[in-house]
């Protein structure tokens, strides 16, 4: 039995929310085969194969693959598909996976089963529905299946493999779409998705310039990443690529600090597998309380500054 794992990465290296579809694969119990797509995919077929579990790494180059557009994508992994006699591909529920799975599926007019936590056997799967609050079964009939991974649900496979790697032919450029520009945010604070913490602030802290002055001397003084309510960010005081929850990133750190954040379920539903939650939040009924393992009560502008003062003198 053979699976496939899509790989997302920088052209340097594949990226964490691939790695964790890498341990799902495993899961099937047979060969694991990572598909590298790039202009120039060397480094990142190098950093596939140097992960434990994988059998083989399918290196495919190409101009035309640089921005990794989903129309040649989608087209090069139905192909490889076909070629390989896989039982499923996966790729990490990222937005990357989500943009992609969908399509390949419906390319080989099958049903793609996404954000699954569990690989029970090879077409049986779990995964979250109703904000997670509920975890369904799902039995599937169906020769391929087409997944995508959660990120929180399988640990990171780790490094120690020795894979084969493989270059294998590119796919024509279909010519559907091109990239004519890019805005990638940068910080020298960790990547969201993969913090161990994170400090989260909601629409309590009442304006973006107090979010800003409050909660960024606090992630530094924690090396964490920066995260947000999508109260927060529909009213501006972050970007959306902030944003924790349901409809946002899936975050599960070691420790996760929610700042003036009452806890709506599509936010609990992005943040609630972290290890340790503290919440701090005037209203002592707030939900976020039922979950934290931490909870102050009392004014976010009294107690982050002073949170702050004592973390930073030890």
């Amino acid at each position: 039995m053979k699976t496939l794992v899509i790989a997302e990465h920088d052209n340097n290296q594949v990226s964490q929310s691939t790695l964790v579809a890498i341990t799902a694969a495993t899961r099937f119990g047979g060969e694991v085969d990572v598909l590298v797509v790039a202009a120039d995919g060397a480094a990142a077929a190098s950093s596939a194969a140097a992960v434990k579990g994988v059998t083989r790494v399918l290196k495919v180059e190409a101009l035309h693959y640089a921005d990794a557009t989903v129309e040649n994508l989608a087209a090069l992994v139905v192909r490889v598909i076909g070629e390989g006699g896989y039982r499923a591909a996966l790729a990490g529920a990222s937005s990357f996976g989500k943009n992609l799975c969908p399509r390949v599926a419906a390319l080989l007019d099958v049903a793609p089963v996404s954000e699954i936590t569990a690989v029970v056997a090879p077409g049986r799967y779990e995964r979250p529905i109703y904000a997670g609050n509920v975890i369904v079964a799902v039995e599937s009939d169906q020769a391929l299946d087409v997944l995508t991974v959660r990120g929180t649900a399988f640990d990171a496979a780790p490094s120690g493999g020795a894979a084969e790697i493989l270059s294998c032919e590119p796919a024509a450029d279909l010519g559907l779409a091109r990239v004519v520009g890019r805005e990638i945010s940068k910080s020298e604070r960790p990547d969201l998705g993969a913090a161990e913490i994170v400090v989260s602030g909601g629409r309590g802290l009442g304006s973006g310039e107090n979010y800003h002055r409050l909660l960024e001397p606090l992630a530094d003084t924690l090396g964490a990443a920066l995260g947000a309510s999508r109260a927060a960010v529909d009213a501006g005081y972050v970007p959306n690529d902030y944003q924790v929850g349901q409809t946002g990133k899936i975050v599960a750190p070691g420790l996760y600090l929610a700042v003036g954040i009452s806890g709506a379920i599509q936010h609990l539903a992005g943040m609630k597998d972290s290890k340790v939650i503290v919440a701090i939040n005037k209203d002592p009924d707030a939900p976020i309380f039922q979950v934290a393992d931490y909870g102050l009560v009392g004014d976010l502008f009294e107690l982050v500054p002073e949170l702050n003062t004592k973390l930073a003198a030890g």
